[in-house]
């Protein structure tokens, strides 16, 4: 854990969020700030910083974090109709929040991958 990640504080308890899945690993809640009908965050429980930040030997941990994403996905009814998973890294990524995070945005037609 990190004393000054939300993310951290948040798998801690102590900052609410509104929870809709979690295990002994992961965590995953809405964002405050939802960008679509449906804008979930799936987290690690232990503080990674990134994506770039994950070793070989986490190997197993990752993959299990990014199938609980499409795990997730399907509890919120998104995975018929599609989603878009994000997993933004580092400053020049828009990563905001240093702790390895994945987005689930769906709900509706979500749009060009990037900006034009």
């Amino acid at each position: 854990m990190s004393e000054n990640c939300i993310f951290c504080k948040i798998v801690a308890g102590t900052i609410p969020a509104q929870v809709v899945y979690e295990d002994d690993q992961v965590l995953a809640f809405h964002d405050r700030a939802g960008r679509a009908p449906v804008h979930v965050l799936v987290i690690p429980k232990r503080h990674v910083a990134s994506l770039d930040a994950l070793t070989e030997a986490e190997r197993g941990e990752a993959g299990y974090w990014l199938e609980r994403i499409a795990h997730v996905a399907r509890l919120l009814g998104v995975d018929q109709t599609g989603y878009r998973t994000i997993i933004n890294t580092n400053a020049h990524g828009g990563q905001e929040v240093f702790h390895l995070h994945g987005h689930i945005l769906g709900g509706k037609p979500i749009g060009p991958m990037v900006a034009r």
